[in-house]
């Protein structure tokens, strides 16, 4: 993919994240195509995120917890509406339901926060090699990434809206268990406008690649293979500081477990500094079906 295309995935994403305002409190998105037959869920999440963050006024998300409820539909506009909680000294509350075809698919609880100071700690960043160190994913084999929609192509490529540099745990060809355990830097190709609730947005959005993922390492195996069936069921986040999406972050992953057909991840994200940014839990659907 060269420049130009990489430019035109950038404006792409930040036109999914334009809402349609429609009537107080109710808003209408677009979606991407991903070359699936469902929406992505960090667009969802993304989404409804900034909906709610429409309705708030000097406050930013601090947290987040969404379920997904029904897989959407990529050819359907997505209406939001969003409810008021509260709106107390400090604190907002906000709920919101993402509709399609008359039938909830998603709902969202988010808090949002006025700037104050306080007590600061936070887990130190693994040491790992600075994103310059590592080299940029692997590509899938040229058989393979060929035979793909466009769309998936798109979705898949290094070169797309964000860039990945895997440091552990993200090749989808290797097939020996490993520790339930990535690490990888990402950063956005582009530069944002300085709107926090865009780039809280957007870091929601990306959240979401990968870190289901997790729950397979011990396994040995990967989204690539055709009976492995992956779809989330929840994800929250917290965001912790003030963060730039056209810097490098580092996103590590663990899997505390896997049972019953689900699985749960959990990340923590790091600016270049060290500096802890934002956390998130995920729990899926994880499924071997018979070959």
């Amino acid at each position: 993919m060269n420049t130009e295309t990489q430019s035109q995935a950038f404006a792409e994403l930040v036109r999914l994240m334009e809402l349609e305002p429609l009537e107080v409190n109710l808003f209408r998105g677009v979606s991407r195509d991903i070359g699936t037959n469902r929406v992505f869920g960090g667009q969802i999440l993304a989404q409804a995120l900034l909906a709610a963050s429409r309705t708030v006024q000097g406050r930013t998300a601090h947290s987040l917890h969404a379920y997904f409820l029904r897989a959407g539909d990529p050819a359907a506009p997505v209406v939001y509406d969003v409810d008021h909680s509260r709106d107390g000294g400090s604190f907002s509350a906000r709920r919101v339901i993402a509709i399609q075809h008359g039938r909830p698919i998603f709902t969202l609880a988010a808090s949002f926060q006025a700037p104050e100071e306080g007590l600061e700690h936070q887990f130190d960043m693994p040491d790992v090699p600075p994103p310059e160190d590592v080299p940029p994913m692997r590509e899938l084999p040229a058989d393979d990434f060929g035979h793909m929609p466009q769309s998936v192509q798109r979705w898949l490529d290094r070169f797309g809206p964000f860039e990945f540099r895997a440091v552990r745990g993200v090749d989808p060809y290797q097939h020996a268990p490993q520790p339930p355990y990535k690490e990888l830097w990402f950063k956005l190709h582009g530069e944002l406008d300085p709107d926090p609730h865009l780039g809280r947005a957007l870091l929601a959005y990306v959240s979401d690649f990968h870190l289901i993922g997790t729950t397979t390492l011990p396994h040995g195996i990967s989204w690539i293979q055709g009976n492995l069936m992956l779809a989330s069921l929840d994800h929250a986040m917290w965001f912790h500081r003030d963060f730039s999406l056209d810097d490098w972050l580092l996103y590590t992953c663990d899997s505390p477990s896997t049972q019953g057909g689900r699985g749960l991840s959990r990340g923590m994200i790091y600016d270049r500094r060290g500096r802890l940014v934002a956390s998130t839990a995920q729990e899926g659907v994880v499924r071997v079906r018979d070959s």
